[in-house]
């Protein structure tokens, strides 16, 4: 076996601060959501449902741009329906799956869905402390990372 290709000086503090805006930034967004009883996981679920047609969708194409397993999903949905956030429905197309919708609660005050607190955290914590260049830069430098992770799976 070929001993690894070890990350340079530069290389090494472009990946620790990577990881560090993702975590830090991740935890800040959770605990804002929590304070309003939502967590992560159950926004990008409300968002995934608000943005497709009907707002609703299979529990697979749920699982698929959610990355999450099938049983994971399954559960999450569960809290969130007893929460209100979002109702089953039969599938008219076929019995194979239900389908999920977001109800009134779940979308927020935002036709798109998203809560305006979210928005708000996610300004003031990501998008107003970058200039417009460095978010398109940003975009640009991630875009083929998310390509290439996306034909692995």
């Amino acid at each position: 076996m070929r001993e690894p290709r070890w990350l340079s000086p530069a290389e090494q503090r472009a990946w620790r601060t990577h990881l560090a805006v993702h975590k830090l930034l991740m935890h800040r967004l959770d605990r804002e959501l929590h304070a309003h009883s939502l967590s992560l996981n159950d926004y990008e679920i409300l968002v995934n449902l608000s943005e497709s047609p009907g707002r609703r969708m299979r529990m697979s194409e749920l699982a698929d741009v959610t990355i999450q397993s099938r049983s994971r999903l399954s559960h999450q949905i569960s809290r969130m329906e007893a929460k209100g956030l979002v109702t089953r429905e039969d599938c008219r197309d076929d019995r194979r799956g239900h389908l999920r919708r977001a109800d009134r609660r779940g979308l927020g005050d935002d036709p798109a869905g998203g809560p305006p607190y979210h928005v708000k955290g996610v300004r003031e914590h990501f998008v107003d402390r970058l200039t417009d260049d460095q978010l398109e830069a940003i975009e640009a430098a991630y875009a083929p990372i998310v390509e290439h992770l996306k034909k692995l799976r």
